[in-house]
């Protein structure tokens, strides 16, 4: 069934109001990028896609402008808004500081069964060729690592503000060639299961500063699709 189907919204009905399930639902599809920056929604047929009334879309698209996915512009309509480049960046900053304390302690904590963990979902990685399905794997290889390291909560309260980030990331994922990731992938596995902290951190922060070599890219593409761009030349320069 289509996680985004109506029959998937009534059949949790009872556990979840409609408008936070609606809520998920929009902002998943904002992140992947199915509902790209630019794009005009409308109550009425959001509502007619997903069999609810009104009310419910009214309640998800004003957590959405909370949070920077929508902006509601009176008498014109609700549009999805574009991806705030220097929210990318603070976001990859934040994530590259918290990520290699987590590998650190990852490196040190990790038993048998967690390199074997890490190991079989690097040869999943590998057997995907769907960028969005590739992109889900490896958010999954992250989330196992702060969880061997005792700090899954952490992941959680990241994933609350790297949404612009996971947007970027979403475009990119047709651009950054795959092996590259695998490898960085394996060489940070390989660190963990060595038991050695530094190497680890090396791996993980080199991994995580590849989007800075792949956002110019997309944003020659899709310029439309950001804003607040002067912060990445400013950014890039004090990297270099």
């Amino acid at each position: 069934m289509d996680p985004a189907s109506p029959q998937t919204l009534a059949a949790t009905a009872a556990q979840t109001p409609f408008g936070a399930q609606l809520h998920t639902r929009l902002r998943k599809r904002i992140i992947r990028g199915e509902l790209p920056p630019g794009t005009r929604l409308s109550e009425q047929e959001i509502a007619g896609q997903y069999a609810l009334s009104r009310q419910p879309v009214r309640e998800a698209f004003i957590r959405l402008a909370g949070e920077g996915l929508l902006e509601i512009r009176p008498q014109r309509g609700t549009f999805v808004t574009p991806i705030d480049m220097e929210w990318v960046l603070c976001t990859r900053f934040i994530r590259e500081s918290v990520e290699s304390d987590i590998v650190r302690l990852a490196a040190v904590q990790a038993l048998p069964q967690d390199h074997e963990a890490l190991f079989c979902q690097i040869a999943r990685q590998e057997a995907e060729s769907d960028p969005a399905a590739l992109t889900q794997l490896d958010e999954e290889f992250h989330a196992t690592l702060a969880g061997i390291a005792g700090k899954a909560m952490v992941w959680s309260h990241l994933q609350q503000m790297k949404m612009h980030l996971d947007r970027a990331r979403h475009l990119l994922a047709a651009m950054t060639p795959k092996d590259i990731m695998l490898d960085q992938h394996r060489n940070l596995a390989l660190a963990i299961a060595a038991g050695d902290p530094d190497r680890a951190e090396t791996a993980i922060r080199g991994h995580l500063r590849r989007v800075l070599m792949d956002l110019p890219g997309v944003l020659r593409l899709s310029p439309d699709y950001f804003t607040r761009t002067e912060s990445l030349a400013e950014t890039l320069a004090a990297e270099s």
